[in-house]
C-alpha cells in the first residue's frame, strides 16, 4: 500500500466524524438556517470525495472498499462546482443515511492497515 492511503483515510475518518459530530443535535431546518455549519460540512465533504479520488487513483482495491466511489466523488463535484444547486435535504439524507456507514468502513481499513 502506497503510504498516501493511511494519510487519506484518516482524512476521511477526520472529516466524516467531524460532519456527525457537529449534526448531531440538528435538524434538517436548522442546518439548513445555519449558514456556518452547511460551509463546514460542505467542505468536509469536499475533502472526502477528494481523498476518495486519491485512494481510488492509487489503490483501487482499497477504494472499492469504500463503497460507491462514482458517487462519492459526484458528490464531492456537485459541492464544488454546483454550489449554486446543492439540495440541503440531499445532504442532510447522506449525512443520516450512508456517512456512518463510510466512517465503520474506514474505521475498519485503517484497524487493518
Amino acid at each position: 500500500m502506497r503510504p498516501d492511503v493511511p494519510k487519506w483515510l484518516d482524512d476521511i475518518r477526520d472529516s466524516a466524524a467531524y460532519i456527525l459530530a457537529a449534526t448531531q443535535d440538528e435538524s434538517v431546518e436548522s442546518y439548513e438556517a445555519n449558514r456556518t455549519l452547511r460551509q463546514a460540512v460542505e467542505r468536509n465533504f469536499e475533502i472526502i470525495g477528494e481523498a476518495v479520488n486519491r485512494i481510488r487513483r492509487s489503490e483501487r482495491d482499497v477504494a472499492e472498499r469504500l463503497g460507491d466511489l462514482r458517487q462519492i466523488i459526484a458528490f464531492r463535484n456537485v459541492l464544488i462546482h454546483g454550489y449554486d444547486y446543492i439540495d440541503v435535504e440531499i445532504v442532510w439524507r447522506v449525512i443520516q443515511a450512508r456517512l456512518p456507514e463510510l466512517l465503520r468502513t474506514v474505521e475498519d481499513l485503517l484497524r487493518g492497515i
